[in-house]
């Protein structure tokens, strides 16, 4: 691998990566848990943790990969996506800087299984990293190198993995991490990650307009 690819690869996988988690926050996810494994036994816990966890990496995965068709099949283009998707993860971020997360806990009892949803959609993979998603799809394929661009998917593939395995780490230990943390130190965190998603928000908007601008 040459040094330019390796650069490549490296970019789209710690980009992908930071953002995933960053707008993720696993922690921000542990009261949620918390109350769906209330009266569970660990075994079963363990097993919601893992559900859970897969059911992001494949959330993650399809909109990768399917993020494009949509885009086509309602004639949007790239540009309005990474505008729109990045007005969300603003929005997303002001919500959990200023304590109105909306990802909140709804509809607790509504599904049959909890894994799926609330846990995964939308508490853990919810419309801020879809959208993230999407955005790093387009990204790569205005690659133009066909090794490049495989490089990208693999990259951006991997990260996936890897924020999905950190979220299965956190929900996993989330009774003791609640007991280390406490509500205090999980607020800060949230809130912390909430003024990252507002940067990486206006980021995404940033771009979007280059690629409205560029295209005129």
């Amino acid at each position: 691998m040459s040094g330019s690819a390796a650069g490549l690869f490296a970019s789209f996988l710690l980009g992908s990566f930071f953002s995933l988690v960053t707008i993720i926050n696993p922690p921000s996810a542990i009261p949620l848990f918390n109350a769906l494994a209330e009266g569970l036994d660990a075994q079963r816990t363990e097993r919601l943790a893992r559900d859970a966890s897969l059911y992001v990496f494949a959330i993650l995965t399809v909109s990768l990969f399917a993020g494009s068709l949509i885009l086509n099949t309602f004639g949007i283009s790239y540009g309005a996506l990474r505008i729109a998707g990045g007005i969300v993860v603003a929005l997303l971020g002001h919500g959990m800087l200023f304590g109105r997360d909306e990802r909140g806990a709804r509809g607790l009892d509504a599904g049959r299984n909890p894994a799926f949803f609330p846990l995964a959609l939308p508490g853990i993979s919810g419309p801020g990293s879809i959208a993230v998603i999407i955005g790093i799809s387009t990204e790569i394929r205005e690659i133009e190198q066909l090794t490049d661009k495989l490089l990208a998917w693999v990259a951006t593939v991997v990260a996936i993995v890897c924020a999905s395995l950190l979220t299965w780490l956190v929900l996993r230990s989330a009774r003791l991490i609640s007991t280390k943390l406490g509500p205090n130190g999980i607020e800060v965190m949230t809130r912390l990650m909430g003024f990252l998603l507002v940067c990486i928000g206006v980021q995404f908007v940033a771009s979007g307009i280059r690629t409205f601008v560029s295209g005129i």
